[in-house]
């Protein structure tokens, strides 16, 4: 069976399903394919200047949500105080990848976006994180304007085909799995329920 987990480094929800995600990953035994899923956050809540009373409830309620479930698992959690592009930090979790490190790298970028201290549309600052994680940056800038750009929203394309509209989620063979409420469902699939 393949797995696919859709993530994006500024979803609270997906920060939230990381550590479990993993420990389904490991319990499977065999490596999950990981894509980022940049949302576009303005295209189902409205741009910032523009959002109606409504969408602001479904926002700060998100917010207060994610924080309660956050503090659980006893990680801080920050709210953004505006509206980020992730498609660098996307790229930058490609380029990780091709190295092993797909899970240092997003691990590092959950916990310091959600602290305030990460630029997740900084392509420098991406390539900086990639240091942090021990990556070899060494042709990051060229394959981030060429390859690793086209891959990134070939994937997210593909990704929008398939059914993907939010994160986290995750297929199995294809069958749809969304939020981190539904692990114990991708786990009976699998066959690694307790």
């Amino acid at each position: 069976m393949e797995v696919i987990c859709y993530t994006d480094v500024k979803s609270p929800y997906a920060f939230l399903a990381f550590a479990e995600t993993c420990r389904l990953e490991d319990a499977w035994g065999t490596p999950f394919v990981w894509r980022h899923h940049t949302l576009h956050i303005d295209t189902y809540l409205d741009a910032v200047d523009v959002r109606s009373a409504h969408n602001w409830r479904r926002v700060k309620y998100a917010y207060m949500d994610a924080r309660r479930l956050a503090n659980r698992q006893g990680l801080t959690l920050y709210g953004p105080k505006t509206i980020f592009e992730s498609r660098p930090a996307g790229i930058g979790m490609s380029f990780a990848d091709q190295q092993g490190l797909i899970r240092p790298y997003l691990d590092t970028a959950f916990k310091r976006f959600f602290q305030r201290d990460l630029e997740t549309g900084d392509p420098a600052v991406i390539e900086d994180l990639l240091k942090q994680v021990g990556a070899d940056t060494a042709g990051f800038t060229a394959w981030y304007e060429g390859e690793g750009g086209r891959l990134h929203d070939e994937q997210r394309a593909t990704a929008e085909a398939a059914g993907i509209f939010g994160v986290p989620s995750i297929t199995v063979d294809g069958e749809l799995f969304w939020g981190g409420d539904r692990l114990n469902l991708v786990a009976e699939k699998l066959g690694v329920a307790d």
